[in-house]
């Protein structure tokens, strides 16, 4: 399962996310915002970043890692990419610190010993999901993190009382449909076999309700955009830029197709579920 694009959405739709599951929050928290940096010579790019507001003080920047999967050099390169990205950066922060988001234990990777001092110290943090708490106690962004590892038998159960919770929550409708968005996100994931519109009615949503970046097209006026919103919404979906032949190919699209392909492109996973969907049509 590829978690990481689901961590990310959540980041960006709220960076404050970040210290709830720290426990701790700085006081400009609100002002924080969730990006990716490049670094030159050498050149590399770091995913994860939440940049503090700017202003008078320099602040502290956070550099997030989800690590799903057993690494035995993360440590490595993350601390020698941040450290380098705040020494090219030195003047704009005051301090780094790091994140590490991963299921359990068993994926740390297993060379502790020679980053001792920054792992036994208050300026790396370890989030292991599944000591988190049970996900009903939980912040509900921060239960929508666990999900991804609650057992695919449980989860359906899990999804729907985050659902349900954030009616109760008192949140705003665009607040409530990013949960509701990234909840159904998890569960296409989890359940390998299941349609998004197969997980929807399990969940109990509304299979008629359009996907959010058309309806934030067709909000501002820009129905002639809807094409441009799916072709980046499936550049960042495979993380590649798309071949012509295919750009040519979705520019002959109708509305109709344009909206069911932004629905669909969620469980894409390559460019040959892409072709796949285009050749049923």
């Amino acid at each position: 399962m590829r978690r990481d694009p689901l961590f990310y959405k959540l980041f960006q739709q709220s960076p404050e996310l970040l210290f709830d599951l720290l426990g701790e929050r700085p006081n400009n928290a609100a002002g924080y915002r969730f990006d990716s940096v490049a670094v030159k010579e050498p050149k590399f790019e770091i995913d994860g970043v939440f940049l503090p507001p700017e202003g008078d003080e320099p602040g502290v920047v956070f550099f997030c890692e989800v690590q799903m999967q057993k690494d035995e050099e993360l440590y490595e390169r993350l601390f020698s990419e941040s450290a380098l990205y705040f020494y090219r950066n030195s003047a704009r922060f005051s301090d780094w610190q790091a994140v590490i988001i991963y299921p359990s234990r068993a994926a740390e990777q297993s060379k502790l010993h020679p980053h001792r001092s920054l792992l036994n110290g208050n300026q790396v943090h370890r989030v292991y999901l599944n000591e988190a708490g049970e996900i009903d106690s939980l912040p509900i962004a921060v239960g929508a993190m666990v999900l991804t590892i609650v057992k695919e038998n449980e989860a359906p159960e899990a999804a729907r009382d985050l659902i349900a919770r954030t009616e109760q929550a008192g949140f705003t409708l665009e607040k409530r449909r990013d949960i509701i968005d990234i909840v159904t996100s998890i569960m296409v994931y989890k359940l390998k076999n299941a349609s998004r519109a197969e997980v929807k009615a399990m969940l109990g949503l509304d299979l008629t309700e359009e996907p959010r970046a058309i309806r934030e097209a067709k909000a501002e006026g820009k129905e002639e955009g809807i094409l441009s919103v799916v072709m980046r919404q499936l550049t960042y979906r495979l993380g590649q830029m798309l071949p012509e032949e295919m750009r040519s190919h979705l520019a002959s699209l109708s509305l109709p197709e344009l909206e069911d392909l932004s629905e669909a492109l969620l469980d894409f996973t390559s460019l040959a579920d892409l072709q796949s969907w285009l050749e049923e049509r």
